[in-house]
Parts: structure tokens; sequence; C-alpha cells
């Protein structure tokens, strides 16, 4: 099997695991702890946003990585020194995993109880940062989950959306060397869908995996199919990400019902392609799944399987039997904030002039890290492990 063709027997066994470190989210420090971690815990998909920056030092984590397969191995995991797929998210138009919060502090009285900075999961907002003494939103911090907004006892936080400028951003992206493309679209963007498509679809040839992302909505199926008509023939690996219920995985275990429900209404439909959960997702999807027989068990093919996996180019794609895998977004990446928070407190102390400190050169914390990616990883490839 080679290296990159063990995401997709993942996917095509049905425990593909995705970490999401966010389609806006920049701080580079933590996209490369997070995708050091997570990939030797066993994810096979980073998806990151579609900045050659984050790229950058995605990639560089995951040579890390694969630097350290003997020591992994040494502490009894199971990573074998397979890259996970490098994923870029793009968007046909105004999407929240695609904006970022601002405010002016200036507007801020001085006795507000700063209900904002409490509840932002990234914590993006700080007030009188001990580096620079910077008050408001740290831009590259900030992923859009928009928590702050109705918190704010002033309402005088606002975001600001952006949209993928796919003629400048396919070209560049692609020769990154990404192996992946996500589009977040909506019910009732079709023409907005198709224009992005026409930028990307001369490079499809060369991904391994293009994915969907569409939250429910009215006539979803109908939309999601004439999606798949505009696409096909595809020259590779389909999959449809159903957005349940976005970046809200880390509020509590129930966000994953939106998430499941969603995917169990795509499934239904019998799209060709993979069915991949994501929005709500957390320690809580897993069990749920089982627990409704939506996961295949060890040694199971069925429909939207590969064929051989060693073939360079999948078959016409089948209907998906069964959910494929899940994707872990604000839950996975605040499951390891501690261990960066630690780390930046060590960039503060270690030197006064900046200096990034990186994980693996604090093997304690990058252990650490990685037992934490793993609780997470392992519930899902453990349904085949048994």
């Amino acid at each position: 099997m080679t290296d990159l063709l063990a995401p997709l027997q993942s996917l095509n066994q049905g425990h593909w695991f995705k970490l999401i470190c966010g389609a806006s989210f920049q701080h580079l420090p933590a996209v490369r702890s997070l995708t050091l971690a997570y990939t030797l815990a066993g994810a096979d998909c980073i998806d990151v946003a579609a900045d050659p920056a984050v790229i950058r030092d995605a990639k560089e984590a995951i040579q890390v990585a694969r630097n350290l397969v003997k020591a992994a191995q040494a502490r009894g995991l199971d990573y074998k020194g397979h890259a996970p797929l490098l994923m870029v998210s793009l968007n046909d138009g105004e999407d929240p995993h695609f904006r970022k919060a601002e405010f002016n502090p200036h507007h801020c009285p001085s006795d507000c109880p700063r209900p904002c900075e409490k509840i932002c999961p990234a914590q993006a907002i700080v007030f009188n940062h001990q580096k620079d003494n910077f008050s408001g939103v740290e831009s590259q911090k900030c992923y859009g989950c928009g928590r702050c907004l109705p918190v704010c006892p002033y309402d005088i936080i606002y975001t600001n959306s952006y949209m993928s400028t796919p003629e400048a951003i396919a070209p560049m992206v692609m020769s990154a060397g990404i192996d992946a493309v996500e589009i977040h679209t909506k019910v009732g963007r079709l023409a907005e869908f198709k224009q992005l498509w026409q930028v990307i679809s001369p490079w499809a040839d060369q991904l391994k995996v293009l994915a969907i992302s569409c939250p429910d909505g009215k006539h979803l199926v109908e939309y999601l199919q004439s999606i798949y008509e505009l696409i096909s023939p595809l020259p590779t690996t389909l999959i449809w990400q159903t957005d349940g219920r976005p970046m809200s995985g880390d509020i509590g275990d129930g966000t994953t019902l939106a998430a499941v429900k969603l995917g169990q209404k795509v499934l239904a439909a019998k799209l060709p392609g993979y069915i991949q959960l994501a929005g709500g997702t957390n320690s809580y999807t897993v069990a749920k799944l089982k627990a409704m027989g939506l996961l295949k068990k060890a040694g199971e093919q069925g429909a939207g399987s590969m064929g051989e996996i060693s073939s360079p180019l999948p078959p016409a794609p089948r209907p998906s039997a069964s959910i494929a895998g899940v994707a872990y977004g604000s839950y996975a990446r605040v499951m390891l904030s501690p261990i960066i928070e630690q780390l930046e407190k060590k960039e503060v102390s270690n030197s006064s002039v900046k200096a990034t400190v990186r994980l693996e050169e604090e093997p304690e914390l990058l252990w650490q890290a990685v037992e934490l990616a793993r609780s997470l990883v392992s519930q899902l490839k453990s349904q085949q492990e048994s």
C-alpha cells in the first residue's frame, strides 16, 4: 500500500478521522502543534485554511511526525509513519467558517465583565496582552464561531466574512502540494458552486479527495444531487461532509445529535460517495453512531467501497451504506488547548526576544498532547481493531 492510500483505506473501511484546524484559523504555532499531535495519533486527514503559511507549517509538522515513528511505536502507539491527507477549505459564498470577529477595544467600558473573553474557545479575545499590550481579537486565532456576538453587553462585536478568490487561490494551493479540497456550500448556491468548480476542476485529477460540506436546508438532497451531476465524472474520491451544527462540538454532548441526524438524512438519499460527519462532533459521536448501527464493523466492505485500494483511480462511486468517518474541529482543538497554552508560556519565559517553542522540542508536552489526541482518534479506530 502506498503512503497516500492508507487514509483512503480508512475511508473505505469506515474509520476515517479528520482533524479540522479551521478554514479561517491561521495561528501558525497552534496549527503546527495540532497537526503534529493528531498525525502521531493516527489521523487520516488534516483540514487547514487555504493559506500558504498554514499549509507550509502543517506539511512541516507531518514530516516531523514521520521522523518520530520509532519513538511513537516505543510508546505503544499504532502510528506507522503514513502521512495524513492535507486538505484545504474553500467557500462558494458567505459561510460562518470563513469569518473573523472584530471590535474596537476603545469602545469597551472599563467596568465591563468581558464575557466575550471568557466564552471564546480559541482564546482569541485578549485585553492588555502581556507581550505587546494588545487588546481586541487576535485575528489569526479567531475561527469564526460567533459565540462572542450575543454575549457582548454593548453589542459592539461584529464579524467580517471573506470569500475565496478561486482564480488566485487554486493555482497557489495546488502548487503547494495539497492532497484534497473541501468546498463549503449551502442549498441554493448552485450557480456560485459551479463558478468555483470551473476554476478547481482542471486540478481535480491531482487530488486524492474532493469533499463537499453542506449544512441542512430545505431541498438539501435535491441540491446535493444537482452538485453530483455538475461534478461528474469525478476522477477522485468524493466525500459528502454533513455539517450538522457548525463549530459547536466543545459545547456539550448533545451537539452531536444534529451531526448524526443530518448524516442519516444524506445516507438515506443514497448519493454516490462517502459520508462523513462534522459540526457538533465530540467524544459522544462514535458511541452514538455505534449504538445506531451506522458504522461498519471490521471486515465489512459494503457500498461506497473504492474497490481495489491499490488502483491509482477510484471506480465510479457507489452509494454509501454507512458513515465512513468523522471530522472533529472545535472539540479536537479545545482538547489540546492546555498543551498549546503551556508552549506559549514557555515562549514568553524562555526569552525576552520572541522565540517559538515547537512541540517536538518539549517531549513531555508532546506525548501528553499525542495521548489526548489518541483518546479521540482511537474511539473511531477501535471500531476496526476490535
